[in-house]
């Protein structure tokens, strides 16, 4: 049998993906250029016996979201930049309550209002270290239709697996253009639901390291009482301000990310087993780089495309070896500069590094892109 196949934008194949890996809850209040996440998941989520909340604002918004999640829902939200700034204490209440839920950031130009229309990608930094304290994170950038719909999966599998929020970055570009989207079967993609307990509920503690990196995760309503707080707390979720509990917490929540950083990262890699140069580009960037890698080549120069499906934790280990194989890498972005500096870093010099940087609301296209290439060569 034929699967089934649909012309939808970025932002329906994100909310048939969300629906695909379980989706339960969805809160959220409605900003350009993410708005049609919502619209269709206030249609199919009931159709599965799922919720959908329109909030009062992105506060709100998040802090369903978070409760949802503690009852044993997947659990969603959908927004834009000024929503996500709105959203950081929430973000950050998630990270240290250790709470799966899935934000997507349709990204647009800024800061504050910018231009909502258009495409930016400006908010990748703020998706790392938009929250204060130390804290891990994890971002994906999917740049086609069908890659939003699988990244939206998967942000729901590694949001229950590592306990904790995941966001989904792509721009407005990719988010309104229509593509062909093939719907996988059931089964077709892994799905995974976080880790229940295995002890009874007098002996549940909700964040006892002993079980591992990631303690498992009960559900409100489920019989386990458990307290949760934004303070640093003991393995019964109590606060507790000793030096040793508290710099085990924080340290054991960035290694659960950093320890399997392998299997977190994603990334795709277009003719750089040869290349001279490397365009290191994301989300629909990566869509002109991949066309001047054909042109450069075609005018005899080697050059490759490096692209990070996974931005967050940063793919410091293949960047690293690319730097030293290579005489440049270029950093397409649609912002001022915010990804070529991770590049710098963590290529300790090995290469020439350069950006193209466009932030008036209009694509990069290939020309630009070669053109840097060629100048730096």
């Amino acid at each position: 049998m034929a699967k089934k196949v649909a012309l939808l934008q970025g932002n329906e194949a994100c909310a048939h993906g969300a629906v695909y890996a379980g989706a339960k809850f969805f809160a959220g209040y409605p900003i350009t250029p993410s708005t049609e996440v919502a619209e269709v998941l206030s249609v199919e989520l009931p159709k599965v016996g799922g919720k959908f909340i329109q909030m009062e604002d992105e506060i709100g918004a998040m802090a369903a979201v978070i409760g949802a999640s503690l009852t044993g829902a997947k659990a969603i939200t959908a927004t834009s930049g000024p929503g996500v700034s709105l959203k950081q204490e929430l973000i950050g209440y998630a990270c240290i309550a250790e709470t799966p839920c899935v934000i997507i950031n349709v990204m647009r130009g800024g800061p504050s209002t910018g231009m909502p229309t258009g495409p930016g990608q400006s908010d990748v930094m703020q998706a790392r270290w938009g929250t204060h304290g130390d804290h891990a994170a994890i971002a994906v950038v999917p740049a086609s239709c069908q890659e939003i719909y699988s990244e939206t999966v998967r942000a729901f599998n590694l949001a229950e697996k590592y306990r904790m929020p995941v966001q989904v970055l792509y721009d407005e570009i990719v988010g309104h253009m229509r593509e062909r989207v093939e719907f996988p079967e059931p089964g077709e993609l892994e799905v995974i639901d976080r880790q229940a307990p295995d002890v009874s509920p007098e002996d549940y503690k909700p964040y006892d390291a002993t079980k591992g990196q990631v303690p498992p995760l009960a559900a409100f309503g489920s019989g386990y009482k458990f307290h949760v707080t934004g303070l640093n707390k003991a393995a019964d979720g109590f606060p507790t301000t000793k030096a040793e509990l508290v710099d085990a917490e924080e340290r054991r929540q960035v290694d659960k990310v950093m320890d399997n950083a392998a299997d977190i990262e994603k990334n795709e890699e277009y003719m750089t087993e040869d290349a001279e140069v490397i365009l290191w580009a994301y989300g629909s960037t990566s869509r002109s780089a991949r066309y001047a890698v054909n042109e450069l080549r075609s005018q005899g120069v080697k050059a490759g495309l490096f692209r990070p499906i996974t931005l967050w934790p940063f793919p410091e280990k293949r960047t690293l070896e690319l730097a030293e194989q290579v005489k440049a890498i270029v950093v397409p972005e649609m912002n001022l500069g915010q990804m070529i500096y991770e590049v710098e870093r963590v290529s300790q010099g090995k290469c020439k590094i350069a950006g193209v940087h466009r932030v008036d609301g209009e694509p990069l296209n290939p020309g630009e892109i070669m053109a840097k290439v060629k100048e730096v060569l």
